[in-house]
């Protein structure tokens, strides 16, 4: 994998912080609403219900306080763009979780609330500065935190996927944050200057080898908007179908995003 780029973007940890605990309090709010034949409803995620789609959800945020329970790593040895190519190495493990946490649970909204409380008193006791050993190596909480905004975002936009009249909304902090750390990613799959990619309001990058645009138009442009970029990101949407739903726009021979998409499976 090609190295990150120099100036990295920076995230403001009060922000992120409080888009995590807003999106995991629109979860558990439109949660408790579903009934026992929704929560057993199929999702686009292999064979998971909605009942294990949400414990997964949970999971994503527990995933902080487990971390923190273990030693603090002695130095950080990974950067916050190394972590959307990592994730796609633990999925067994992580499936196998999820089903046994599923079976376990007899009551989910009273899980997540517990799970919004634990946070907020691990993220008042420790520092953003905290060094937490992840999938991706030794990053620190506020880095940390700002994954936890993909994994809220992209899985609530499975649930609404899979419960007919949901709409479970994105906080925008959680929406932006994601957006530009998916769209930062495909700068560092795709490093050069020939193709510009927007997602407005939140993310503009340069990308894809090739004669690097300085001035005017640039003569490669995609653009589409946050959620189409998060599901192109993490393949719940497949580039030719967006292009063909006119959820993304394209113009030039170098800004066929194909062959680099998804970044995350």
């Amino acid at each position: 994998m090609p190295p990150a780029r120099k100036r990295p973007r920076t995230y403001d940890p009060a922000r992120t912080r409080t888009a995590v605990l807003a999106q995991l309090d629109a979860v558990r709010e439109a949660v408790r609403t579903l009934t026992p034949g929704q929560l057993a409803l199929p999702t686009r995620l292999g064979d998971w219900t909605v009942r294990e789609l949400v414990v997964h959800i949970g999971m994503a945020v527990t995933a902080i306080g487990r971390a923190l329970d273990l030693p603090e790593p002695a130095r950080q040895d990974t950067v916050l763009l190394d972590w959307p190519f990592a994730t796609s190495a633990n999925a067994a493990a992580i499936d196998a979780f999820t089903r046994r946490l599923a079976a376990e649970i007899p009551d989910i909204d009273a899980h997540l609330a517990e799970i919004g409380r634990a946070l907020g008193r691990q993220l008042d006791e420790h520092p953003g500065t905290r060094l937490l050993a992840t999938n991706a190596g030794a990053l620190p909480l506020a880095d940390y935190l700002v994954t936890r905004t993909v994994e809220l975002v992209v899985h609530t936009d499975d649930l609404n996927a899979a419960v007919p009249g949901l709409a479970v909304p994105c906080d925008r902090q959680a929406l932006a944050a994601a957006t530009r750390l998916l769209a930062d990613a495909l700068a560092v799959k795709a490093p050069g200057g020939s193709t510009e990619v927007r997602v407005p309001p939140y993310a503009v990058v340069q990308c894809v080898e090739g004669p690097r645009h300085t001035r005017g138009t640039p003569p490669n442009v995609v653009e589409t908007d946050p959620l189409t970029w998060i599901r192109l990101a993490t393949g719940r949407t497949a580039w030719r179908d967006a292009l063909d739903h006119a959820a993304v726009s394209a113009s030039g021979e170098r800004a066929d995003l194909g062959g680099l998409l998804p970044l995350m499976s």
